[in-house]
């Protein structure tokens, strides 16, 4: 139903209104009807769209069906009859007599984004009030689909090319908005053909529209079969017949008559001249959709890319395997690159900047080798082939190509000129003595690193059946007891082979003694020593002795001390028998007057079995602990405090903690405090503010706190408290300056400016506003400039000197501020730019006669100075005339 027919339909239920709708509509109904049409048309309720005649922004969607009503401007002007309407879109805005702005017609916003409009209030073709203006922006709708900028496209992609590099891009347009959604675009491919297996072989990004190959599309996508060339060499019809010829049995069918030829000649034509337009291998069908292809709504475009696959000469030979030490003829050809690009130029770089690059590459892309390699100096070789033009640009991308060295086995197994290993006495049959340790320098886990072991001979000779080696690993192990007093030494020769090379290695086996004799102390009791209990750390309290018949320098007779019974003490030694008890930690007399230490001597071998260690290994010793007069002891070695500003007079913020170790009565003090702000209890070391804490004062100082012995003062410790303030919002902004000055004939704004001591977040950045209900001025207008400056401003000329007081709220960041006032005199200035200042009382209402007589005083006033600096003048004159004469005669 269209919306004549809805509006027939609805008056057709109001009495009087039984005429054709035709007839009535005409300019001055159709004005009076207004309010009506607009609440049937838009179904809206009009009272939200009534406001105030004064400068107003309308949000208004394009192609909104018309007549829409916009606004109602309400004049409190009893007069007004009409209103005027002008400037930029007056063809598709209108206003009606009562004040109705509406719209005649549909707004686009690719036509025009903005309209600004003056409004007048008008009685009887007399303006009354204004002018306003009225700002309509037009928000876009989606309303424009996108579309390509081409129908089709056409693209040619090598085979194998990277994935995920784009190849081709597709590009779409869309006529909304470019800052809504409207326009924001997203690229999807929607069918490929051929589909291969259901494999996808390409891909586009749907930000970019860029298309590139998958990973499957790098491997599967293949080029049209065709001959190969080589660099150079020629591809016209003489030269296919030759390689046809090659193939096929010389025939007397000419070549143009035989269908074999003709078939591979169309086909290699084809193959060269491939058009992805009129024969493409792939063709894509890509979709684009706005509203970032998200919504059901979104408007779309399609288009296809026609993909034709080129065949990719520029393939990576590589890896290439070379054996080391290669006994051929040198420059050797180990493998062969071609471009693309017929004529290019190769070049042939070392990827690690090393001295030793022995490899070359000829014209025709050839790459050769030209000495041996030696696997155990470098094992591979990364090779980078560059393909120029005769202009040093690439034509294809760079292509490295690893060279692995093989191993041969030109290295001997190689061992240390001596190898020494231990075994104690008496070990059990079997036991392991140690393992031959030797280095074969060829590949690892290769038959040239392979390595088998012999004992070749067994010194002293008697001792043939002693030891046995394991051929594979190199293990040694003992086959019999072992007895030092019967042989302390051992010589093996021991033979050592990979499949070519063999080496002998001298090994030496040492039996070293069994730990079967006690470490014995010179004495079991080493009496008592009396200790300070202020003793520094490190003291040596008592030398001990102990001593050891096995071998001398080894673990069986090498002796080590324990000591318990004490945890402040320890012993030091070097393992000779002779040790050092020391203290290790404060001694305190009230924790402990006495320590009984036990002393124990023992072997870092274990002892022979059966046998354990006695009281011959233990000694003991007593520390008697001396009670010295100590210093008070705080609970914490560390006074850190942090505290708000706020804290008021009397507030408690600390308290101390210290003791006497002996139990003496302590007392505190407090020192250093320069701001005079804390107290401290004497007796129980509570810490009060004395006066208010100001951070904008001070921010963090430090006091010192002194626990002293009542009865013996000098008895003391110390600590620092540092005390940390942290801000409150007690401060608020402040004007820095209350006084400024607008000239009536120069009206500029003026600056405001405010500062607050507090930090963040209870400072900048301000708000200024005035102290009025609704924050605003009706002369003066209040503009923020940044985080601590305001602007103000006149809004009408001035028209007499007058001085204005106004009340400027100031607002902190935590929104707290109080009105403040601020005087602005406007006034007649000077040239200068400073407020002209007239006489005040009666001066300013003079008669004509009291006028007269003035201006007749200043004239003679005149008069007198002329006369008195003529008369002055003139006898300057008369002196510097006698001043010359009187020269003149002394000079003659």
């Amino acid at each position: 139903m269209t919306h004549c027919a809805e509006w027939r339909k609805k008056l057709s239920g109001f009495k009087g209104f039984s005429v054709d709708l035709a007839v009535i509509m005409t300019p001055m109904v159709h004005l009076l009807l207004l309010p009506l049409l607009f609440s049937i048309a838009g179904g809206e309720d009009l009272e939200e769209k009534k406001g105030p005649f004064e400068n107003t922004v309308l949000d208004v969607p394009e192609a909104t069906p018309v007549p829409y009503p916009l606004y109602q401007f309400q004049v409190n002007h009893p007069d007004v009859n009409n209103f005027s309407l002008s400037g930029e879109g007056g063809q598709d805005i209108s206003i009606s007599k009562d004040g109705w702005l509406y719209l005649k017609s549909p707004l686009d916003w690719s036509r025009d984004e903005h309209y600004i409009l003056k409004v007048e209030a008008l009685a009887d073709d007399e303006v009354v009030d204004g002018p306003i203006y009225v700002t309509i922006n037009v928000l876009d709708v989606n309303n424009n689909a996108p579309f390509f900028n081409q129908s089709f496209y056409t693209a040619v992609v090598r085979e194998n090319s990277p994935a995920g590099v784009p190849f081709t891009r597709v590009f779409a347009l869309d006529r909304d908005d470019p800052e809504t959604p409207n326009s924001v675009l997203r690229y999807s491919l929607i069918a490929e053909i051929p589909s291969t297996q259901n494999t996808q072989l390409f891909q586009i990004s749907p930000d970019t529209g860029e298309i590139s190959t998958t990973e499957q599309g790098q491997k599967l996508l293949e080029a049209r079969g065709g001959i190969q060339y080589g660099i150079g060499e020629d591809r016209s019809v003489e030269s296919l017949k030759r390689r046809f010829d090659d193939y096929c049995s010389v025939q007397e069918i000419p070549y143009e008559h035989n269908p074999f030829f003709t078939c591979v000649q169309k086909a290699e034509m084809r193959r060269r001249n491939v058009d992805p337009l009129e024969d493409p291998d792939y063709t894509l069908f890509v979709r684009v959709e706005d509203l970032e292809g998200a919504s059901e709504n979104a408007l779309s475009g399609n288009t296809r890319v026609q993909i034709a696959v080129q065949q990719n000469l520029w393939k990576n030979p590589g890896p290439i395997r070379i054996k080391e030490n290669l006994d051929e003829t040198y420059p050797l050809v180990i493998a062969k690159v071609q471009s693309n690009e017929p004529d290019a130029i190769y070049e042939l770089v070392q990827k690690e900047r090393m001295l030793k690059f022995p490899f070359l590459i000829t014209a025709n892309g050839e790459i050769l080798l030209t000495e041996q390699l030696d696997r155990e100096e470098k094992n591979m070789y990364t090779l980078v082939v560059m393909a120029k033009d005769k202009n040093d640009q690439e034509v294809d991308p760079p292509m490295e190509i690893h060279v692995l060295v093989e191993d041969v086995n030109d290295n001997a197994p190689v061992c240390e000129e001596e190898t020494v290993f231990e075994i104690q006495e008496d070990e059990p049959v079997g036991s392991l003595v140690g393992r031959l340790m030797v280095h074969d320098s060829d590949q690892e886990e290769t038959l040239n690193s392979i390595l088998t072991y012999t004992i070749i001979s067994q010194s002293p000779t008697i001792a043939s059946d002693t030891f046995s080696i394991d051929d594979a690993s190199g293990t040694i192990r003992a086959l019999r007891l072992l007895r030092r007093r019967e042989q302390a030494v051992y010589n093996l020769n021991v033979r050592v082979s990979d499949p070519d090379f063999s080496t002998n290695c001298k090994v030496v086996i040492k039996v070293i003694d069994v730990n079967n004799q006690l470490p014995v102390f010179e004495v079991n009791d080493y009496g008592n020593a009396t200790l300070a209990e202020d003793t520094p750390l490190g003291h040596t309290v008592l030398t001990i002795k102990a001593t050891d018949n096995d071998d001398p320098d080894t673990g069986s007779s090498m002796i080590e001390f324990t000591i318990t019974g004490g945890d402040v003490f320890a012993v030091e030694t070097d393992g000779k028998g002779v040790g050092h008890v020391v203290l290790a930690k404060p001694l305190d007399f009230e924790s402990s007057s006495t320590y009984r230490l036990q002393i124990d001597a023992r072997n870092p071998e274990p002892l022979m079995k059966g046998l354990e260690y006695g009281s011959e290994s233990t000694t003991f010793f007593t520390v008697l602990v001396a009670d010295v007069d100590e210093v008070p002891e705080f609970s914490l070695d560390i006074l850190d405090l942090t505290v708000h500003e706020n804290f008021t007079k009397g507030s408690v913020l600390l308290t101390v903690e210290a003791k006497d170790p002996e139990g003496k009565e302590i007392g505190f003090k407090l020192d250093g405090d320069t701001e005079g702000w804390l107290e401290i209890d004497p007796a129980t070391g509570v810490i009060k503010t004395k006066e208010n804490l100001d951070r904008e004062k001070v921010e963090t100082f430090k006091v010192t706190v002194t626990a002293f012995e009542k009865e013996n003062p000098k008895n003391s410790a110390e600590r620092d408290l540092h005390v940390r303030l942290l801000d409150v919002n007690d401060n608020t902004p402040k004007l820095i300056r209350t006084q400024a000055f607008i000239c009536t004939k120069n009206v500029k704004p003026v600056l405001i400016m405010a500062q607050d001591p507090d930090s963040n977040p209870f400072s900048q950045p301000f708000t200024f506003t005035f102290a009025t209900k609704t924050g605003k001025s009706p002369n003066w207008e209040l503009d923020q400039i940044d985080a601590t400056t305001a602007e103000l401003k006149l809004k009408k000329p001035p028209t007499e000197d007058k001085t204005f007081s106004l009340a400027i709220v100031i607002k902190d960041n935590a929104g707290v501020g109080v009105p403040q006032k601020f005087e602005v005199k406007v006034c007649n200035c000077t040239e200068l730019g400073y407020c002209y200042i007239a006489p005040e009382g009666k001066a300013f209402g003079l008669g004509m006669g009291p006028t007269i007589g003035i201006l007749v005083g200043i004239m003679g006033f005149c008069v007198i100075v002329f006369i008195v600096v003529i008369k002055r003048i003139s006898k300057k004159s008369q002196r510097q005339a006698q001043a010359g004469e009187e020269e003149r005669n002394a000079m003659m």
